[in-house]
């Protein structure tokens, strides 16, 4: 039997829930599709046993909050984000992984101001940092959307299509995203 998706966060058109094991050969699958593999810059794919152990470790790291994407009125998953919290800083970065039918259609800008909404309101960090590869348009395009920001670049650090690329580093504050004090 599938569960109901625990919904934390209610967007216009995704909301962010908690993950699930249940969905777990989802975000496998997902994590090994091509355009993920060439977006992250891993150039491999990852066996079932090291996605399983990983999901454990991850589960029990305070510290590493993932949220699934859900499309917000059938509640069916469309991606996963991820924060990888420092805590004695109060920064975290930020990943997300869409599933590659859910890709180029607006669900990643959402999900990505959703999981900025919890960082800073509900985990109270101060900044969210991310790293992408700079041929990566799409993913620039969202980012950027979303309220992330050019913060610097990591000279041949990626690789994309086989090539060597630059990565680009952006950041989101708290005092850049959330209202000012007062404000309606």
């Amino acid at each position: 039997m599938t569960r109901t998706p625990l919904v934390l966060l209610d967007g216009t058109r995704v909301s962010l829930a908690a993950t699930s094991r249940d969905h777990l050969e989802d975000y496998h699958r997902w994590e090994n599709d091509p355009g993920t593999i060439l977006g992250f810059g891993t150039q491999v794919a990852q066996s079932w046993e090291v996605r399983a152990a990983g999901w454990e470790a991850q589960g029990r790291n305070r510290d590493y909050p993932q949220f699934e994407v859900v499309d917000a009125a059938d509640r069916a998953p469309l991606g996963v984000t991820t924060l990888s919290i420092d805590p004695a800083v109060r920064t975290a970065e930020f990943v997300i992984l869409l599933a590659p039918e859910a890709r180029g259609k607006g669900f990643a800008t959402e999900a990505t101001v959703l999981t900025l909404r919890w960082a800073f309101e509900y985990a109270a960090l101060r900044m969210v940092w991310l790293k992408v590869l700079e041929p990566n348009a799409a993913g620039l395009a969202a980012y950027r959307k979303a309220g992330f920001r050019p913060a610097g670049r990591l000279r041949r650090a990626g690789y994309w299509r086989g090539r060597e690329c630059d990565e680009l580093l952006m950041d989101a504050t708290a005092e850049g995203f959330l209202p000012a004090a007062g404000a309606a």
